[in-house]
């Protein structure tokens, strides 16, 4: 049967046998008719907590920080971020007294054009737009697991602290959104260390909402007062769902109902063939997002399977040292053990592709070069009809298969 694969930005054509499996959104809910009004809703009814209007006229803040993400994650701050400062103005907030700060991670610095996408023309010409500096950071104190909180200094700065974000799973924090716009978003490469060294707990899974990481996370935004977040949930097509807004751990709470009634899927059965393509642009952006797919594929895929990974990785690995862990590694155990004694940032990701080259075969079909795809372990293929046609020459025409076309998203579940 034909089947049509995201691949970048383009729609593939692949051909798959009529007994694949295919595994999707288990209920796809419909986009909002109107996502400004939504996000309106949200601003109306916030949970567990004063609306900002509320907030601003208790608080009287004069510095406000409107954490925003980057261009890897496919949150719609054009739609959220307009509504917030619209309510912000009509409380008598100045837009001088607004930043709008992108919230970087460890990731690179946007140029202001990728600002301007990701907040619209508008909101980039009328307010302060910045990228988050993980040299740029003031330590706070320290999480009763240990992490020492360093905050990028203008969110230290400010007086209202408000996180955006889109809502999916996450392969060790459990999900996205909430007060990870705060850690990992803008604080330092130590701080970012320390909280994702707790990935190496049997509890740091995706669709755990008590993920060590999370907790972590949860605890070092207290410590920062995040105040206010305001996270959607979106569907394959990326279309808004729903938002949420309030507290920043009780509306994150509520928005996870959404994720999991859509994108965890239950399973009968594990596969000798798994056929995963991340959703396309953004997030096959680079084989450090492309991994997050790759994780959701592993709790499919049986011991020696196959997982076809189609992943476009247009900026290759995506972060320099995952690029040195993987490419200096002469197997698959070296960074398991690594990273036990030198955690840092982007070895984690090799690990998360070393834990399933321990596991499965791992068939991939990107732009990137094929020596290189096959000096880190894995099969290089430029064309993923190939993949998929050596895959099932491997296991044999009869192999169960399993299709999964949003893997970043879709979190397979044994019953």
């Amino acid at each position: 049967m034909k089947v049509s694969l995201k691949y970048g930005e383009k729609q593939l054509q692949l051909e798959v046998p009529d007994h694949t499996e295919i595994l999707s959104p288990k209920t796809e809910f419909p986009g909002v008719d109107d996502p400004f009004d939504e996000i309106r809703r949200a601003l109306e009814n916030p949970i567990a907590s004063p609306t900002l209007t509320q907030i601003v006229e208790e608080t009287k803040p004069r510095r406000i920080a409107i954490l925003v993400s980057d261009l890897t994650r496919p949150s719609p701050s054009h739609i959220i971020v307009p509504p917030i400062v619209e309510e912000l103005s009509r409380a008598g907030v100045k837009r001088e007294q607004i930043r709008i700060i992108f919230a970087l991670g460890f990731h690179r610095k946007m140029s202001e054009e990728e600002m301007k996408k990701a907040v619209g023309e508008e909101v980039f010409k009328g307010y302060e737009c910045i990228n988050h500096d993980v040299d740029d950071c003031v330590y706070i104190g320290e999480t009763s697991r240990r992490t020492p909180v360093d905050v990028f200094r203008p969110v230290v700065e400010s007086d209202l602290i408000i996180a955006t974000g889109n809502l999916e799973l996450h392969w060790f924090v459990g999900y996205s959104g909430g007060h990870k716009a705060l850690l990992p978003g803008v604080c330092s490469k130590r701080t970012i260390e320390k909280n994702h060294s707790l990935m190496l707990s049997e509890d740091a899974v995706a669709g755990n909402i008590n993920s060590p990481v999370r907790l972590d996370i949860e605890e070092a935004g207290a410590m920062a007062n995040v105040r206010f977040i305001v996270n959607v949930v979106l569907n394959s097509r990326k279309e808004i769902v729903k938002a949420v807004a309030g507290h920043p751990v009780a509306a994150h709470q509520e928005g996870v109902k959404y994720i999991d009634a859509m994108y965890k899927v239950p399973i009968a059965k594990k596969y000798d063939v798994v056929i995963a393509s991340p959703g396309g642009f953004p997030k096959d952006i680079n084989l450090y997002q492309a991994q997050k797919g790759l994780d959701n594929a592993s709790h499919a895929v049986k011991g020696n399977g196959t997982i076809v990974l189609i992943a476009e990785c247009r900026e290759g690995f995506g972060e320099r040292t995952f690029e040195e862990w993987m490419r200096k590694a002469k197997n698959p155990d070296e960074p398991l053990q690594w990273i036990k004694s030198n955690f840092v940032l982007g070895g984690h990701k090799a690990v998360g592709f070393c834990r399933v080259l321990k596991k499965a075969s791992i068939f991939l079909c990107s732009n990137m070069n094929e020596g290189v795809v096959r000096e880190i372990f894995m099969t290089p293929f430029s064309d993923p009809q190939r993949a998929i046609d050596a895959a099932l020459e491997k296991h044999g025409s009869s192999a169960s298969i399993l299709l999964m076309p949003y893997a970043n998203s879709t979190l397979p579940v044994l019953e």
